[in-house]
């Protein structure tokens, strides 16, 4: 799977992913090959690029679920859109509270892990699906946290504000990389956030905990000197400040390679980053991190296969080896001490079938791994 630019589609490739229209009707299935009607028409809908197949290789499989969280976010980001724009503009954010809502159907009452599935961001969309994607990770995590709707719907909203004030950055400001923006920047950037903060403040229709939440974040994530933000601090801006985080270091764009997601995890699980670490483990518990089927790289240079979850500790799986087939238990501290996971695969070069047959149970249990596989401390 590659991601190609809507200028360089050709005739005959193969989608890897479904493009949806803004009312979450699928115009185009995975595997449709590319006519020049549909090139046309993914140019006009104005997207930076789609996701394609390598000529050999075959459609990825996707649950249920997988499928509509992508339609999902391919069909809300108007919605979001058009509710931000608005408040930058001072206008009445129509929507916004049943959109919240609607988040929290979906995503703030699952009782099962989701794949939290990241799409490329340009600098036009960004705030937009970063927005969204923090929000729908606030619904998981408050879920998990057994709080109530009321809890939920402040924390949902405030997450779909927070980041209002980076539509008001010149363009010329935003667009900059990270190594490009000097200090005079820097301090404009903070002049920004701070003026949304007066512009949510000035909302009467936003419930108190709504504003307080967003201003405590805010002037956590930017330093914009008002003093007043800091002086509540609520589990709504843990849990906020949480998902900001895990969505800022995976997200995908052309500026820069994204952080995976283990990465992304260790550094949420570092007492030191002052990450709630309660906060921490809902979100853990709510979405897939190395779940079977996930490919990664060993620190001693091999790469393997996890074939079992770990509940207990996300990080310590079980792993297949691609070199040798040798099973390592991550949770067998024996193991731990000579071998540990590097990080995620970047690409899938070394592919390997595992028989029909494989059954993992959990640690100590039986297990039948096929006749070419061995055993080693599981």
């Amino acid at each position: 799977m590659k991601f190609v630019k809507s200028d360089d589609l050709k005739l005959g490739m193969r989608l890897a992913k479904p493009i949806y229209n803004r009312d979450g009707v699928m115009l185009y299935e995975r595997n449709s090959k590319l006519t020049r009607q549909g090139i046309v028409s993914i140019q006009n809908f104005g997207l930076i690029g789609v996701y394609i197949l390598e000529p050999a290789e075959p459609v990825p499989p996707m649950s249920p679920d997988d499928i509509e969280f992508e339609r999902f976010q391919a069909m809300a980001i108007f919605t979001i859109r058009e509710i931000l724009d608005a408040v930058t503009k001072q206008q009445e954010a129509k929507g916004m509270y049943q959109f919240a809502n609607q988040i929290i159907r979906r995503y703030g009452s699952l009782n099962h892990k989701i794949s939290f599935v990241q799409n490329l961001r340009s600098n036009e969309d960004n705030v937009y699906k970063h927005s969204l994607n923090t929000a729908i990770l606030c619904a998981l995590i408050s879920h998990r946290m057994d709080m109530e709707f009321k809890q939920q719907l402040d924390i949902v909203v405030a997450a779909l504000l927070h980041d209002v004030g980076s539509l008001m950055i010149p363009a010329h400001i935003y667009r900059k990389r990270k190594n490009e923006i000097t200090p005079e920047d820097e301090k404009k950037i903070r002049t920004y956030h701070y003026a949304a903060i007066q512009l949510i403040d000035n909302d009467y229709d936003l419930d108190p905990e709504i504003k307080r939440c967003v201003r405590g974040v805010i002037n956590d994530l930017h330093d914009t000197g008002n003093d007043d933000a800091t002086a509540h601090h609520s589990l709504n801006i843990d849990i906020l400040k949480t998902a900001y985080a895990y969505d800022s270091m995976t997200a995908m764009n052309f500026e820069e390679e994204p952080t995976s997601e283990i990465e992304a995890v260790r550094t949420l699980l570092n007492p030191d980053n002052g990450y709630d670490q309660e906060v921490v483990a809902a979100l853990i518990e709510s979405i897939n991190i190395l779940q079977p089927g996930v490919c990664v790289e060993l620190s001693n240079g091999d790469k393997g296969l996890v074939v079992a979850g770990n509940d207990s500790d996300v990080l310590a799986p079980v792993i297949l080896s691609f070199r040798d087939n040798v099973l390592y238990n991550m949770a067998d501290h024996y193991v731990a001490q000579q071998i540990q996971i590097r990080d995620i695969m970047k690409t899938m070069d070394n592919r390997y079938v595992i028989d029909n047959d494989l059954l993992i149970s959990y640690h100590g249990k039986p297990v039948h791994m096929g006749e070419k596989l061995t055993h080693k401390n599981f």
